[in-house]
């Protein structure tokens, strides 16, 4: 019988000491702050500009997300930056990283 073995990527740290190669790639985006109405959930709107794929004409599409906001620090009309995580609840798979900018 044959036996198949699984290789995995390693890189080398310092030495001889060695470290699995662990990549990561979350999505993120920034958008408006709609809707602060919900407990530690804020309401994003991200606005991205299209282009027809027949007719040269742009267009603009917004979507909507469910972000977790711990600490209750955004507030409406805020620009925010967001992350992908696990599940939360029905709705949230998105976290808070940071406020960019304040409409104050």
């Amino acid at each position: 019988m044959a036996t198949t073995k699984k290789t995995t990527k390693v890189t080398k740290v310092s030495g001889s000491e060695t470290k699995p190669e662990v990549k990561k790639n979350y999505r993120s985006f920034v958008g408006e702050v709609k809707s602060t109405k919900m407990t530690k959930t804020i309401t994003v709107a991200v606005s991205s500009i299209k282009k027809h794929f027949k007719y040269p004409k742009s267009f603009t599409t917004t979507a909507k997300y469910h972000v977790h906001d711990e600490k209750q620090v955004a507030k409406v009309g805020d620009t925010v930056k967001f992350v992908e995580c696990r599940p939360l609840s029905a709705t949230k798979r998105w976290r808070l990283v940071e406020v960019l900018k304040t409409n104050g």
